[in-house]
């Protein structure tokens, strides 16, 4: 397995440059990754939908450490009732369908935010300040997702490089439409 200039990343910011060769196997570990976080979201969002109605109100009231910057919002959250029942229609439908997502590799960049911002709310409501638990699972989960994203996962075995070349008026998708670059790959 050799590596060539085209299986190469690099990046340079603030005078900084950085350059990797990635093993020919890491496509593959990519897309592994993708169905696995693929099946995190979407069986976390079918959870919610088979004990409808999801109720976010205990997770936003008592699982939040009193101790979290976000303790305060989150408990007003839970007692508006129009936020509480916007929130328990949007985390489980984002759920499934980041899940969807990320298991079909269709709009991976969209899903992958997505997910990333629905692991950093989470994580703030269970951080308690305490510096010795700065780095938990969610934390974790957001950066796979934002991960995912960056190494364009949906290019990769999943729909996201097909509709990509889609051809709208004798250009491929992307050429036409260059901004779709930032939820598609």
């Amino acid at each position: 397995m050799s590596t060539t200039a085209a299986n190469r990343f690099e990046a340079q910011y603030g005078g900084i440059s950085l350059t990797g060769y990635p093993h020919a196997l890491s496509a593959w570990v990519v897309v592994a990754l993708r169905f696995v976080m693929g099946g995190v979201m979407l069986f976390a969002g079918l959870g919610k939908v088979s004990e409808w109605p999801f109720d976010a109100s205990g997770f936003l009231l008592h699982g939040v450490d009193p101790a979290s910057p976000v303790s305060g919002i989150y408990a007003t959250m839970a007692q508006t009732p129009v936020v509480l029942e916007t929130i328990n229609v949007i985390v489980p439908a984002t759920q499934l369908l980041i899940g969807i997502a990320l298991i079909t590799g269709a709009f991976v960049r969209l899903a992958a935010l997505g997910g990333a911002m629905q692991m950093v709310l989470f994580y703030l409501g269970g951080w308690a300040g305490d510096w010795l638990a700065l780095f938990d699972s969610t934390l974790v989960y957001a950066f796979v997702f934002l991960a995912l994203g960056a190494f364009a996962a949906g290019r990769m075995a999943g729909l996201d490089g097909y509709i990509e070349r889609i051809r709208v008026g004798g250009q491929p998708l992307l050429e036409r439409f260059p901004r779709l670059g930032y939820v598609l790959g």
